[in-house]
């Protein structure tokens, strides 16, 4: 069964500003290895600002720039890359609660940096089944779990607080869903585990608590077999294009058909990588907005798409892919045709 929804309009927010080379020190030793990332800022949400809080506000932003009405969502998808404030607690739910929208059905999406992403193919489903809903609010959302994550540490990324959403309609003939391709491979699901904090090893006064460097994790995760390394980081670079390579022969386009590749926000280096293996220069990834903005988890897609389309770069007849890689592991690609 075939869904037709398209984009309606996009709305965003981010915390405050921080020069990157001003605050590095602070964060890590290696300043000269984060600095060869290429960020500019990076964005820190104030104390007290929850992940739903920041949710909320893009979800608003979104609704207000569509001219909707809370009341008239049926639909909200909340994907979140991060710990939200609370835990057994619903994010979506309380997310609802607070923009208003107190009709709409709510699912919550935890595929890490992929839940934006992923939450087109939830929709497309969500109307295939449902025909009698016809506007969806997407959200993604991020806010650093400081305690356990350190934002220029963990991953070859700098991490930001912000939130990105997205208001799809059911026949909304611009910027309209093609498909969604996903891989997943959970060989390597422990590999961003946090060794404590859950049910098979609670919090007990460990003085010592976080997600450890990808370096640790490499070595512990694969025992020090350097074979095993290399095979993780060449299937992560091969399925970051294949994801692509699938999801344009489904829509029957390649990707050199593709007006840009607006990934998550990654390094420079990661995004010139990633242009090459699809024959392309990296202009025609989203670069420019990474570096000015950081890694904002599963909200970089729809930021990445705000800005393009708003400095109107992609115009009427454009095809657009939105990709991810998501801890897990999976590689993500949507495909818009704007």
């Amino acid at each position: 069964m075939t869904v037709h929804f398209g984009i309606m309009s996009l709305g965003h927010v981010l915390g405050d500003p921080v020069d990157v080379a001003s605050a590095a020190a602070g964060y890590t030793a290696d300043v000269d290895r984060v600095l060869g990332w290429g960020y500019q800022t990076f964005h820190r949400a104030k104390d007290g600002v929850g992940l739903t809080d920041l949710a909320a506000e893009a979800g608003a932003k979104a609704l207000s720039n569509a001219g909707v009405q809370p009341h008239e969502v049926d639909l909200i998808v909340l994907a979140m890359s991060d710990l939200s404030e609370h835990l057994y607690w619903d994010a979506a739910g309380a997310t609802q609660a607070k923009i208003g929208a107190h009709g709409s059905e709510n699912v919550l999406l935890t595929q890490a940096c992929g839940g934006g992403v992923a939450a087109f193919d939830v929709v497309a489903g969500k109307f295939a089944t449902h025909p009698d809903y016809r506007t969806a609010l997407i959200i993604g959302a991020n806010r650093v779990c400081e305690p356990y994550w350190n934002r220029m540490e963990i991953n070859t990324s700098i991490f930001s607080d912000g939130a990105a959403a997205a208001v799809l309609q059911r026949d909304h003939p611009r910027n309209r869903w093609l498909n969604t391709e996903i891989i997943s491979d959970g060989r390597y699901a422990d590999f961003m585990m946090m060794d404590v904090g859950a049910a098979a090893r609670p919090f007990a006064g460990q003085s010592d608590v976080g997600v450890k460097s990808p370096q640790k994790r490499l070595e512990e995760f694969f025992a020090g077999d350097i074979r095993k390394m290399f095979e993780f980081v060449s299937t992560i670079r091969t399925n970051n294009h294949e994801v692509v390579r699938r999801a344009c022969k489904r829509a029957g386009i390649t990707p050199g058909d593709l007006r840009k590749l607006l990934h998550l926000h990654d390094s420079v280096p990661a995004m010139t990588l990633l242009a090459k293996d699809l024959d392309q220069g990296p202009e025609w990834t989203n670069t420019e907005v990474s570096q000015a903005y950081g890694h904002v988890g599963c909200a970089d897609q729809l930021m990445s798409l705000e800005h393009y389309l708003t400095t109107d770069e992609l115009t009427e007849g454009d095809v657009v892919a939105l990709t991810s890689t998501a801890s897990g592991m999976h590689w993500l690609c949507t495909l818009l045709a704007i």
